[in-house]
């Protein structure tokens, strides 16, 4: 079976802006692309302290766990190699915080994908080509490499998500977009670069979408807040359809903003 069979049709998907280019500068300087760097390890607090700042007590800085305990023959030196160049874009973000990066997309190599490939959930839901996490490990490394030449060259075409939904608890239904697996493996390979940046940017009471965070761990520091300082009020907001609601073009524009 070839890396082509798992495709069905395609939709036109633009390569993020913030991932063109490939001469290797972040504002004119070069980062290091060959260095060897080791991923951070979760750290997550196992009691919060009753004293201090708790959410900034409670946080826990890391990457996802995904599937980094087990290690499948050949796939240790591709988890190793992936990581080359990221640790280099960390370094610079931390050092400046107003650096604005340029040329990132060569950080995306064919070991980032296989990696980005390994942290996927193995049981989720196929997406429109039914193609499951198992189906595609048997053609991943003789398709990782023409898909890394797809991203490269701008011919890479992301597929249409499979629209299912799932019911609420008052009732109403939650549409959910389920994308391909080799979609969601660029996707997670963008986002694993995007994040040596973002990190470093985040405060400590930030949660939502974070590596090795979650809903459960924002419960935790706002208990440890509650029961450690005096707190006269609680407001819990929410905005309805967010995601469907918000101006996208906007979106990009503040994102690109944000180390200018």
């Amino acid at each position: 079976m070839s890396g082509s069979d798992l495709h069905g049709s395609w939709e036109v998907s633009a390569v993020p802006a913030q991932l063109a280019g490939g001469t290797g500068k972040v504002d004119d300087r070069t980062p290091v692309i060959h260095v060897v760097e080791k991923s951070d390890t979760p750290i997550v607090p196992g009691k919060p302290p009753n004293k201090g700042e708790p959410a900034e007590a409670v946080e826990g800085r890391g990457v996802a766990k995904g599937n980094a305990g087990e290690t499948p023959a050949g796939r240790t030196q591709s988890r190793e190699s992936a990581s080359k160049g990221l640790e280099g874009i960390r370094e610079a973000a931390k050092r400046d915080g107003r650096m604005k990066f340029t040329a990132l997309l060569h950080h995306v190599t064919p070991s980032l994908l296989v990696e980005s490939f390994y942290d996927l959930k193995r049981n989720a839901a196929a997406g429109v080509d039914e193609v499951t996490w198992r189906d595609y490990e048997n053609v991943l490394y003789t398709r990782v490499h023409e898909l890394h030449r797809e991203i490269h060259t701008g011919a890479y075409r992301a597929q249409p998500s499979r629209r299912v939904y799932i019911e609420k608890a008052d009732g109403k239904l939650r549409p959910l977009g389920i994308a391909a697996v080799e979609d969601k493996i660029v996707q997670q390979a963008v986002v694993k670069v995007l994040n040596m940046i973002y990190e470093e940017d985040f405060l400590g009471f930030s949660y939502g979408f974070r590596p090795g965070r979650g809903q459960h761990d924002a419960l935790d520091a706002l208990t440890v807040g509650i029961k450690s300082q005096k707190v006269s009020w609680i407001l819990d907001a929410g905005i309805q359809a967010f995601f469907d609601s918000i101006d996208h073009e906007w979106m990009l524009r503040f994102l690109a903003a944000c180390r200018t």
